[in-house]
């Protein structure tokens, strides 16, 4: 099939181009780089550099005619989207919407959506979430991965444009973004090999649904062959918490440091686990990897980048 995955540059949505070459399927990435590194980029895909809001999306639609979009472009700093609401909704609603008219007008068949199933949910009041608990989004990133989740229903049911909507718990592994305030496991990785001193945010105990980037990547292999529209958690159901990822990955890279507490982040969700049961039953995914492995694979991956 002919795939464009928007995002493709970026740490989920390169491995799920991997995924998708691997398959034998035709592959054009769109990214704009701000995150994204070009060296993710696999060289069998071809790749545009340029932002989903920009014009020249359309072009390449009319050039390569995907029968697929895969969406994993966006603005994924929950911070900055407090800070700077409206440039989040650039990104995330109006660029997606520039993505959905082109499918319209371009006869795509299918909209695979990576959205939020930390953000979105809220604070919770069932363990682990499933799809049917509320959605009650506490930022303005989750809110916009909210809104495109309802302008792919309105899609489907106006123009018959078929979706498959991914909330990724904690998606952790090689290629993720050390910088920033997101992905704390890459963050205290790349701390622990550069010698310098990780943070907690408070006293370590909120708990966060780690799952691995090649089983995220899997499940949009499997969001493939899925003959309907549907909503999906993709996790693995169990929660853990900060403290024992710092002392999990002390114990991996065997380099001797405190374990340091600041100051709790305003506003962070204590607790964020998602069910996956409804992607084992219709998309035949569960997660292989377990985070001990997982762990040390990121660690490894991480080795090979500083030497």
């Amino acid at each position: 099939m002919r795939i464009l995955i928007t995002g493709g540059a970026g740490f989920i949505g390169s491995n799920v181009a991997d995924e998708y070459i691997k398959a034998g399927h035709d592959v054009v990435i769109i990214d704009d780089l701000s995150t994204g590194n070009e060296k993710n980029i696999n060289p069998k895909a071809r790749f545009y550099k340029t932002s989903i809001c920009g014009l020249s999306v359309e072009n390449i639609f009319k050039e390569f005619k995907p029968e697929i979009i895969n969406h994993h472009a966006a603005q994924m700093d929950v911070r900055r989207s407090v800070s700077d609401p409206v440039f989040d909704a650039n990104i995330n609603i109006i660029g997606m919407l520039n993505l959905l008219e082109n499918s319209k007008k371009y006869g795509v068949k299918k909209f695979i959506f990576a959205s939020t199933g930390g953000a979105i949910y809220g604070e919770q009041e069932r363990f682990p979430a499933d799809e049917e608990h509320p959605v009650r989004p506490l930022s303005p990133y989750g809110v916009s991965k909210l809104a495109g989740e309802k302008y792919l229903f309105y899609y489907k049911v106006n123009f018959g444009i078929d979706y498959c909507i991914l909330r990724y718990s904690n998606v952790y592994g090689p290629r993720q973004n050390p910088h920033g305030e997101a992905g704390v496991v890459a963050i205290f990785i790349q701390k622990m090999l550069k010698k310098e001193q990780p943070i907690i945010n408070g006293d370590g105990k909120q708990t966060r649904d780690f799952v691995f980037v090649k089983d995220a990547a899997s499940a949009n292999l499997k969001a493939l062959s899925f003959n309907d529209s549907d909503i999906f958690n993709i996790g693995t159901g169990e929660e853990t918490d900060i403290n024992y990822i710092f002392n999990k990955l002390y114990r991996i890279t065997e380099i001797d440091c405190k374990e340091v507490h600041g100051p709790a982040k305003h506003g962070e969700q204590m607790r964020s686990v998602i069910d996956p049961g409804k992607a084992k039953s219709l998309l035949d995914w569960e997660p292989k990897v377990l985070l001990n492995d997982g762990l040390k694979e990121t660690v490894e991956y991480f080795k090979s980048r500083l030497t």
